[in-house]
């Protein structure tokens, strides 16, 4: 739970950010991109598809907590908009959404598709933590271990080898899973994750 948790944080860290400065970014580089071009038609329908993104996004997100049919539309905007950004925050409210509703498959392709667009390091990485955990939780172990090796980013380093450990435990391979949960902590993991110390501790009376 302290691992997911942690995602949470910085889920909404960046959620904020895109919230405050999203489509100002947007507009920046297409403006810088149509004055160094001329590409003024262009500059200006990517502008209006920024600004109609970020309004359709807020307006999903304020709905959300009392709007029974969130899943659908977060899935459509994901489909439709040109956002990469907004895109991949709402794939990630779609991925958990369709866990809490024991949609596993549906929350699989969400999170697969953020992987793919690459929208920004972080959010991949999340994706890429949450994919695994939920392929765990088809009893895909092997898959799951397999996927945690493409978090790659040392920021994330802690909850990667966590989550290793988690799995290995469950596979009975408690040598390894010993090992990645002092990998985890050797990179700050116990900061995060104080149920860490107790993994560890578990494993050495064993």
């Amino acid at each position: 739970m302290e691992i997911y948790s942690s995602e949470e944080q910085q889920v909404d860290a960046i959620k904020q950010f895109w919230k405050d400065y999203g489509t100002s970014i947007i507009v920046g580089a297409v403006v810088g991109l149509g004055g160094l071009y001329g590409w003024n038609y262009y500059s200006e329908k990517q502008i209006l598809s920024a600004e109609a993104a970020s309004e359709q996004y807020q307006a999903i997100l304020a709905g959300n907590a009392q709007n029974t049919g969130f899943m659908t539309e977060a899935a459509a905007f994901s489909k439709d908009t040109s956002q990469v950004g907004y895109q991949a925050m709402m794939d990630l409210m779609l991925a958990k959404a369709a866990v809490d509703a024991g949609q596993l498959s549906e929350a699989e392709t969400a999170l697969k598709q953020v992987i793919a667009d690459k929208p920004d390091t972080g959010l991949v990485m999340i994706a890429t933590l949450r994919l695994a955990r939920i392929q765990a939780q088809q009893e895909q172990l092997g898959m799951a271990i397999a996927t945690l090796e493409q978090v790659t980013d040392p920021a994330f380093a802690a909850q990667r080898d966590e989550l290793k450990g988690d799995f290995l435990v469950r596979q009975g391979e408690l040598d390894k899973a010993r090992l990645a949960y002092q990998a985890a902590a050797d990179v700050g993991g116990l900061t995060a994750s104080p149920a860490l110390q107790m993994k560890i501790d578990n494993l050495n009376k064993a």
